[in-house]
């Protein structure tokens, strides 16, 4: 897509994120989130960079993809490592490279910044068609399966995560 251009989130991008969250937490999880939570959780890290970074693809002045990544410190590698999460790309756009483009633009990022030792990404189980996008990025499977304790902020109601 040639009109196609990468750029760090602004706020004024939260409700549009927040819209693609509650849709992609639906598309791959079966999971109905609460909005106003999503929506302050992508303004607190829209306000504070130690908490992660939102990349969107926009298309003609439209956001029609993002990315999160967040940081995990490795004492192993002695480096960090940048988790990508929030990836969506909206329906009418998919097949057409948009998560490709946002993939390379935060890995040439990291390829920049020696303090980064890897990319790291979590999906569903049974996500096959992520699975097959992220082989072709480069990535493979760790070996590693994700555990996580309930959320102490949780009610009967809430979704796992």
């Amino acid at each position: 897509m040639e009109s196609l251009q990468i750029r760090h989130a602004r706020p004024e991008d939260a409700e549009v994120l927040r819209d693609y969250n509650l849709a992609l937490a639906l598309e791959t999880e079966a999971l109905a989130l609460e909005p106003h939570i999503v929506l302050a959780g992508i303004r607190a890290l829209l306000a504070d960079p130690s908490k992660g970074r939102y990349f969107v693809a926009e298309c003609e002045g439209r956001v029609v993809g993002q990315v999160m990544h967040t940081f995990e410190w490795s004492d192993w590698r002695n480096g960090m490592f940048w988790w990508l999460q929030s990836v969506y790309v909206h329906p009418d756009f998919r097949s057409r490279g948009v998560f490709t483009t946002l993939f390379q633009h935060l890995e040439s990022l990291a390829r920049m910044d020696e303090t980064v030792c890897g990319l790291r990404l979590y999906m569903e189980h049974d996500n096959h068609k992520a699975r097959s996008a992220y082989l072709r990025l480069g990535f493979s499977p760790a070996g590693y399966e994700v555990f996580t304790s309930p959320d102490r902020r949780a009610t009967a109601s809430s979704p796992k995560n």
